[in-house]
């Protein structure tokens, strides 16, 4: 049972009748979408708090806590409530009654496929465009980080009821496929024989590259060479871009994940969308022809001031306007990115969602300009940046991966820790701060390894079935009023509220809360175990009253189907065993 959406609606309903009552108008969808319903910050004070005098107070030209007492015994009606009491300016605390959290844990168990589901979406499509990493390369340690965080949140955010398209944009044009192919033909030459001793600066020098030049000797043998120039560069850069996307899938696979499609930015120039991008924004008067001023930092003296067209972007809120065409007429790489992001406005019709690394911190207000006038406001985009990734091996810096030449390779970490300890560990911090990945602590059996500490408390519940000798499915789903003790309530509190974090995780675009929530859950769980070992009232398993086993083991199994609920919204598979 969500127990929060239950007494929302009660809410809802009373505010039909308070207007009936007092005979006053106000749009009451306006006010349920800035009514609050949640937990206070301080538990004594009750199990719910609402904002809903401060919302009333304006149209009843009364102060919030005069409101608040005249809807007191409103809600004293409701059912299971216990206590209700005005604080602070005028929130309303509620207290429910031990009996409503009992019918809670039962009904959650009554309906354990369902209880918590969420229609935020309503269908709606979203494109979650994450990763994007240029196909020169394998994916960094860096990559991992915006990789999970896109993941998870596409599958937050498909648990909650919009259509998700997850996308990954090729940069395969541009001057880093120019050194791509330069760099590629270098280890062409060395698989026939030629001594390379160093890699010249400003080519790539991963290893994974002799992949790239076996391949062109597999495919042309020596001949390569002896076609023209033009031919030579598209045969070595689609050969270097099939080799390394194919290293780049792979590891996203082991890493879990599938993505919906992938996007060339090649075929966006080679396409007609630049020239319908220019067409729209011609239409609405967004471009001209102007000279910027040099950018904040640079010594003007140092800026070749000169003529370029420009989109508006100052109009929705950039702080500068931005050149889509250089002044030798070629498009600049802002055009390109609008022209796919016109692309994406056409098949998503929907909103959108950018993950970014660190360093397009910059990039954000350009972006939401372009969408805003592409997509006639209809739209928007939320960009999150995913911050830096420190690896570490026992709180020192671990050393450069030598295949990849200078980076970490995310197919290392998988290989040293696997793909369900880096998912966890990616999302134990806000995608916007900086995340320590120590390879020692994200191992050890430890309560300091959050990982560990969720998945012992799944493995623990599945010890405690072992111990009882009975299955999940076996419990008797009856009489929970057995369940009394303050740290049993709190964790029937606990469960009942991860609708509500599954639900502001998904409305924020935040799916680290979900990690947050299962460690806090997990937290209260090891707590209430551990006081069996001292108190042996408090075990889970009494063997002379079966009953009260019974209702503890319910709750046991309403912890581990919530864990397995949070874990597999983060795509990681729950352990049985430890």
């Amino acid at each position: 049972m969500n127990i929060y959406k239950v007494y929302l609606d009660n809410l809802t309903e009373m505010l039909s009748q308070f207007k009936s009552d007092n005979n006053i108008e106000f749009d009451e969808n306006e006010l349920l979408r800035k009514l609050t319903l949640e937990p206070p910050k301080n538990l004594d004070h009750g199990d719910m708090s609402t904002n809903i005098s401060m919302l009333l107070s304006k149209y009843l030209k009364l102060k919030p806590i005069d409101v608040a007492n005249k809807l007191l015994h409103y809600i004293d009606k409701f059912p299971g409530v216990d206590e209700v009491k005005v604080a602070g300016p005028g929130f309303i605390n509620i207290k429910l009654t031990m009996s409503t959290w009992n019918t809670c844990i039962q009904k959650i168990l009554l309906n354990e496929e369902k209880w918590d589901k969420i229609n935020l979406g309503e269908g709606k499509k979203i494109n979650i465009e994450y990763i994007s990493a240029n196909p020169t390369g394998p994916l960094h340690a860096g990559h991992a980080r915006g990789a999970v965080f896109g993941d998870a949140l596409a599958s937050l955010l498909k648990e909650v009821g919009y259509k998700v398209t997850k996308e990954y944009y090729i940069n395969d044009a541009g001057s880093q496929i120019d050194k791509l192919v330069d760099s590629a033909l270098l280890r062409y030459d060395e698989c026939l024989g030629q001594n390379i001793k160093e890699i010249p600066q400003g080519l790539y020098p991963g290893e994974y590259l002799k992949d790239v030049g076996l391949e062109l000797v597999n495919k042309y043998g020596k001949n390569l060479k002896t076609k023209d120039k033009a031919d030579i560069f598209e045969i070595v850069r689609q050969v270097s871009l099939d080799v390394i996307m194919k290293i780049i899938r792979n590891d996203l696979f082991r890493l879990g994940i599938d993505m919906d499609v992938y996007t060339s930015e090649k075929k966006i120039i080679s396409g007609n969308l630049l020239n319908e991008t220019l067409s729209i924004l011609e239409k609405k008067d967004l471009i001209y022809k102007g000279v910027l001023d040099a950018p904040k930092g640079m010594n003007p003296d140092n800026w070749e001031k000169r003529e370029q067209l420009l989109f508006k972007s100052t109009n929705y809120g950039d702080d500068t306007d931005r050149a889509l065409k250089k002044s030798d007429g070629t498009w600049t790489y802002f055009a390109t990115d609008m022209a796919y992001h016109l692309d994406k406005i056409n098949r998503t019709k929907g909103n959108l969602i950018n993950v970014l690394g660190a360093d397009h911190i910059g990039y954000i207000s350009r972006i939401n300009a372009a969408v805003r006038a592409l997509s006639n406001d209809n739209f928007s985009i939320d960009t999150k940046i995913c911050s830096l990734v420190n690896l570490l091996e026992d709180g020192k810096p671990i050393k450069m991966s030598k295949r990849s030449g200078n980076f970490v390779t995310l197919s290392d970490i998988i290989d040293s820790v696997g793909r369900d300890v880096i998912r966890f560990i990616m999302l134990t911090r806000r995608n916007d701060q900086s995340l320590d990945f120590d390879f020692k602590k994200v191992t050890e059996k430890s309560k300091d390894n959050p990982v560990f500490y969720v998945q012992y408390a799944h493995a623990r519940c599945n010890s405690i079935f072992k111990s009882a000798k009975i299955k999940e499915q076996d419990l008797s789903i009856e009489d929970f009023s057995f369940l009394n003790t303050k740290e049993e309530i709190e964790l029937i509190k606990f469960i009942s509220l991860w609708p509500r974090s599954m639900e502001l995780a998904a409305k924020n675009h935040e799916p680290h809360r979900i990690c947050y929530y299962l460690i806090e859950l997990s937290s209260l769980f090891h707590s209430l175990w551990n006081r069996g070992k001292d108190d042996k009232s408090s075990k889970f398993i009494i063997e002379n009253d079966k009953k009260l086993t019974n209702s503890r083991l319910c709750l046991v199994k309403a912890v581990a189907l919530t864990i397995r609920k949070g874990l597999k919204i983060l795509s990681i598979n729950p352990v049985f065993e430890m």
